[in-house]
């Protein structure tokens, strides 16, 4: 594929970059999209996996077909089946008529099933033999129907791991990564970060007719040696923030430090420790821990002070005893950046209750780390899991895992 052509293509989908990992993934969706094979689109979560499917699609013969994108972590476990395959009229609580599934309604075209790793067992049964033959059933029903789809499947798990644990089945893996697209995090894009950002400022400039905001050299550099766990999407939204709040248009290094996440803290290994950072419990609760520390840092700083003042005899007053660590955790503010750049474990020691159980804090500090996503977005799950980074499934076993009811 000639650059002239690349570029086009770029141009069709809103594709920004050069960096050569992801030329290479567009060249590979390019020359895969005429035949049939399935294909399996890798890469962590925020990288914008989401355009490949399309790609594929569009360059196919099936272009003139319908394309069905399926988010798989956001459908409830016990719905999921009747999304993909349908059900017949009273096969469940609720089928008041009969109904097509996904594949029935994509026959012909192609489906993308986002986050494929987050399928329950079952379902993940059925899926294979549609690969495998073209076959499915509709929930209630013994009807065996046929249907001609592509499939193109996105993960950020590990799914290598996955199997390894008992959570995919390996039949499946290799049926869905017939033809394998790795697409690569942000930081291994650093040509492109910079340029990235002006897009989303400019965009944010045009929509509500104010000037763009600038970086000095300083802030361009913090900017390109970020570590950007959230990919693309943290990107935007920092971009998005700076232009909305701040008043100068000119940018430092300083200014633009406010706006990301603690070093400390996105220099931790990614979640999982998988090739593209899968979501699993155990490093979930790890990072929502993180999360919630450095927010505390402000506070507890405060109450540093407090009880200097205190001790110099500036305050007459007594100091009374610190609340528990979980208690503190109610009166953070909502501000969802700290403008301090270390994390001095230390300062957090002096506020937890030795007497507390371990496992207790622990529980209230995600509990409450996940209640401020949900307020923040209004309770709506979706946009609370991507404030978290993680999959909205992920959000709704840690939200049950707390005994958190859903306003």
């Amino acid at each position: 594929m000639t650059a002239n052509e690349l570029l086009s293509v770029k141009q069709r989908f809103g594709i920004i970059g050069n960096t050569e990992a992801l030329n290479n993934a567009l060249e590979v969706a390019i020359r895969v999209a005429p035949t049939d094979l399935s294909v399996l689109v890798t890469g962590e979560s925020g990288v914008g996996k989401e355009f490949f499917p399309k790609i594929i699609h569009d360059f196919s013969a099936r272009k003139h077909n319908k394309y069905i994108p399926v988010n798989c972590g956001a459908i409830p476990e016990g719905t999921i089946d009747s999304e993909l395959f349908g059900h017949e009229k009273g096969s469940f609580t609720g089928a008041i008529d009969s109904r097509k599934g996904y594949f029935e309604e994509a026959d012909g075209g192609t489906i993308f099933l986002d986050e494929v790793g987050e399928l329950p067992i079952s379902t993940q049964v059925r899926l294979l033999r549609v690969l495998q033959t073209g076959e499915f059933m509709r929930v209630g029903s013994t009807k065996v129907q046929k249907t001609n789809v592509r499939v193109v499947a996105a993960t950020n798990n590990d799914l290598m791991r996955a199997i390894a644990e008992g959570r995919f089945r390996e039949d499946l893996y290799y049926r869905l990564n017939t033809v394998p697209i790795a697409v690569p995090p942000l930081r291994e894009r650093q040509g492109d970060i910079y340029i990235l950002f002006r897009k989303f400022a400019s965009d944010v400039a045009t929509q509500y007719r104010m000037p763009a905001i600038t970086l000095d050299e300083g802030a361009r550099r913090l900017l390109e040696s970020y570590h950007w766990r959230g990919n693309i999407r943290q990107l935007k939204n920092v971009a998005e923030q700076i232009s909305a709040v701040e008043q100068s248009r000119d940018i430092t290094a300083d200014i633009l430090r406010r706006y990301l996440p603690n070093e400390a803290y996105t220099t931790q290994p990614m979640m999982g420790g998988g090739a593209h950072g899968e979501y699993d419990d155990m490093n979930t609760e790890r990072e929502l821990l993180y999360k919630i520390l450095f927010d505390m840092r402000n506070d507890i700083n405060e109450l540093k002070r407090m009880m200097s003042r205190a001790m110099a005899g500036e305050e007459r007053e007594p100091m009374t005893t610190p609340a528990p660590h979980h208690d503190v955790v109610g009166l953070l503010p909502e501000a969802p950046h700290t403008p301090s750049h270390r994390f001095e474990g230390s300062e957090t020691v002096e506020f937890i209750d030795d007497e507390q159980p371990r496992e207790r804090s622990k529980e209230d500090a995600q509990r409450a780390q996940i209640m401020r996503a949900l307020r923040n977005n209004n309770f709506r799950r979706k946009d609370a899991a991507r404030e978290l980074y993680i999959s909205e499934r992920t959000l709704y076993r840690r939200m049950k895992a707390l005994g958190i009811d859903e306003e």
